[in-house]
Formats: structure tokens, sequence, C-alpha cells
């Protein structure tokens, strides 16, 4: 049996697979910012490390938005992006950021207890326990609204799963749980082994949705297919393989169970975290091909 040897072209009419271009490094950044600010901003709020909280805000608030603006050929009409919420991702997406961040930021005042030298520590923990909820809510937007964004799009089959979602989410607690414990190390040191193990199961939770991921798309359509070949045996395979699945995974897997926990080990476990993570984001948009618009039916084998 013959094996299928796919072709890549470029912009020729031939026939075959082609690199779609469109979402390039700028928005694979815009989409780790994104879900590294709101997983970031929850996990820190259930362990109350403030510096952690901000710097998610930061990382969704200001990077986010910036690396979208600098992919955007006419960034002055970026407001028009929230307006069709009930027919596009992106719009849900803006509206969830925007929510996120607003009650992300009152959550911090109500929890420093002052906003412009007034005293607002005696607002009703009702009111707290509102604002909270939703800046949690929102962020768990933030997190989901890339995937479902991206699954929509039904001409690059490596995307179109429903795995996208959760690979984000996942993704998202992750490098959270990883930067909480580096961001607030004296604030959570009663919890901090219960934190490395949460850590543990984020990053086995994260595995197994890769290793899902993998699976469908090689016995998926070809599209996806030819993608994941080109990331496990192809020309990404020497950075997607080493650096997702080595230094993204295996590697914060061996710290946390081998090293003594001490800030040196937390800190390498996040960067290696948020690197495998970045390498993600950046190299799922590097190999996704189109269809081809037209195939030819595989010859019939002797009856």
């Amino acid at each position: 049996m013959a094996i299928e040897q796919p072709t890549i072209v470029g912009d020729s009419f031939a026939l075959g697979y082609r690199f779609q271009r469109y979402w390039t490094g700028s928005m694979a950044s815009a989409f780790f910012f994104g879900e590294l600010g709101a997983g970031l901003f929850i996990v820190s709020l259930f362990y109350d490390v403030v510096p952690g909280m901000i710097a998610g805000l930061l990382a969704t608030g200001v990077l986010k938005p910036y690396f979208h603006l600098s992919h955007m050929g006419v960034p002055g009409n970026s407001w028009r992006a929230i307006m069709r919420p009930d027919r596009a991702w992106i719009s849900r997406g803006m509206i969830a950021i925007a929510v996120f961040v607003v009650f992300g930021v009152l959550h911090l005042l109500l929890r420093t207890g002052g906003i412009f030298g007034l005293n607002i520590s005696g607002v009703g923990s009702t009111v707290s326990q509102a604002v909270m909820i939703i800046s949690v809510m929102a962020a768990l937007g933030v997190m989901l609204y890339h995937g479902f964004a991206i699954s929509h799009s039904t001409a690059i089959s490596l995307w179109s799963t429903g795995l996208m979602p959760v690979a984000g989410v996942m993704y998202a607690f992750l490098a959270g749980a990883s930067l909480t414990a580096v961001l607030g190390w004296n604030a959570v040191a009663p919890d901090r082994p219960a934190l490395a193990t949460v850590t543990l199961v984020l990053l086995a939770g994260t595995a197994i949705v890769l290793l899902s991921l993998i699976s469908a798309a090689l016995n998926g359509a070809p599209g996806a297919r030819v993608s994941m070949n080109l990331l496990l045996r192809g020309p990404f395979a020497r950075v997607f393989v080493p650096v997702v699945l080595g230094v993204g995974l295996v590697l914060p897997l061996l710290l946390l169970v081998l090293a003594p926990a001490s800030r040196v080990s937390s800190l390498l476990v996040a960067i290696s975290v948020l690197v495998g993570y970045y390498a993600f984001r950046t190299f799922i948009f590097k190999a996704g091909v189109y269809d081809p618009i037209m195939s030819f039916a595989p010859t019939l084998g002797a009856r």
C-alpha cells in the first residue's frame, strides 16, 4: 500500500495544501497573553496573591490588545470587533476581556480597601463576592473564546476540533498555577505542597489533552494529518517535539517530582511551562494548512 505524500504548495494554482498566513506570531502572542493573564488571575485570586492578580490583568488588558492591534491592518477600526457578539467569537471575546479587566480591577480595589485615597473597605460582602464572581466568569470566557474562535475555522482541519478550547483552558490554568507559585512564594507558603500537587495534576491533564489532540489529528481529516505530521515528523518537529513536549511538559514534571521545593525550582518550572505553552500556540498556527479545494477520488482496487 502506497504511503500518501501530501503536496504543500505556495501561491501557485497547483493542487495541494497551503499554509495559512493570516494568523501569525502576533496572534499567537495575543492568544498566549490573553489566556495566561486570565489563568494567572484566577489561580492568584484563589490563593490571594495580589501581585499575581495584577500581573494577570496587565497580561490580558495590555499585552493581549497590543499584539491584537499590531496584527490588525487598521487598528483604528478595532472597536468594530465588539459589535457582532451574536455571530462572532472575536466579539464575544472582546466583551469578555473588557468585563474581566473592569471587574478584575474593581476586585483588586475592594481587596486592598482603597481607591484614590478613599476608604472603601466597608463595601458589603455581597457586592465584593458579586464582583469577584463576575471577574472569574469573564476570565473563563477569555480562556475559552480563543479555542472556540479557531475551532470554527473548518477550512483548517487541525483547528476544527472541540479539543482546542480545552487545550487553551488547561494551558492557562497550568501557566497560572506555576506563576502563582513564583509570584506568591511567601503568600502561598502554607499551601505550597497543595499548589505543587495542583500543578502536577494540571500537567497531567494538559498532557492528556495534547496527546488526544495529536491522536485526533492523526486519525482525522487529511488536512489535520498533514498538519500533525509537519509537527511530529516534518520541518517543525525539531522544535515542536523537544520544546512543547519535552521542555513544556516533561521537564516541569521532573522538577516537581525530583527537585526540592525552592524559589529556583519553582522559577524553572514556570519558565519551562511558559516556553512550552508559547511554542504550542506558535506552532499550532504555523502548521495550519488549508485543505485543497478539489481532490481526486482514490483509485478503486480490484473487485
